[in-house]
């Protein structure tokens, strides 16, 4: 593959969308996080200079991974991992109000880096990684944070954020494989957001979305979900609070 990456301001009209639709690595609940709505609603319009898209230039109109972040103001020091408790909600929230207010910006937080599933494993993560960092240092800016969603947290929904971040492997490198993509690129956990992207809706809504009965009160541990999805039936309400591990990348 001849991989081009371009941003959005670059190429306007070029679609964010992977050619099979059932190549899309995320669950179909993690397109229902109200935030998330907020930002790709007007992505192309507020940020386009912080969206990448890469392309083989032997097919240049389709994407092969993305990758989007946002500028935002925060006066913590994110060394010492003081960033926002609501984690990737909280960076798309705050870019929003900035951008309302004429507040310039001082940091940019990655939002996401996708790659399609039959392309997982062939290094485009990295590449992708290298580009947002070379992209924000291009922007002018000292520091890239990253409440990154560990990819295999789901396998162990039971176990705390904390202890799940903190598992290293022989050679000292995070366990988890995207954590340890953002180690490599020499980013450095500092900490964790315990409601990184809170998803809420109805019975109604949760059963379309994942193909569950959601007729019991208490946790209800969905395929993709990183923790368990609080159910409540007397009030027909199920609420999914995603937690995320902050990373600092010093650019």
């Amino acid at each position: 593959m001849d991989l081009r990456i371009a941003t959005l301001a670059e190429r306007p009209t070029l679609k964010s969308s992977f050619r099979n639709a059932e190549t899309e690595p995320w669950p179909a609940f993690m397109e229902e996080d109200p935030m998330a709505m907020l930002y790709y609603s007007d992505v192309r319009t507020a940020h386009p200079e912080y969206g990448l898209i890469a392309y083989d230039a032997n097919d240049p109109d389709q994407a092969v991974a993305r990758a989007f972040c946002v500028p935002f103001a925060w006066d913590g020091d994110p060394a010492l991992g003081e960033l926002p408790a609501d984690g990737w909600d909280g960076v798309i929230w705050r870019s929003a109000r900035d951008r309302q207010i004429g507040r310039r910006p001082n940091m940019v937080s990655a939002l996401e880096i996708s790659i399609p599933t039959d392309l997982q494993g062939t290094g485009l993560s990295g590449r992708m990684l290298a580009a947002m960092r070379e992209n924000a240092a291009r922007l002018g800016f000292e520091h890239l944070v990253a409440p990154v969603r560990p990819n295999h947290k789901h396998l162990v929904p039971d176990m705390p954020i904390d202890a799940y971040a903190a598992l290293v492997r022989d050679d000292g490198l995070p366990q988890d494989p995207w954590l340890r993509v953002h180690a490599r690129a020499g980013g450095r956990i500092v900490g964790t957001c315990k409601r990184a992207m809170v998803i809420p809706g109805t019975l109604a809504e949760w059963r379309a979305w994942t193909g569950l009965p959601f007729d019991e009160t208490g946790q209800v541990v969905v395929p993709g979900a990183l923790v368990p999805v609080r159910c409540d039936v007397e009030h027909d309400v199920a609420v999914y609070v995603e937690p995320g591990v902050w990373v600092h990348h010093r650019l």
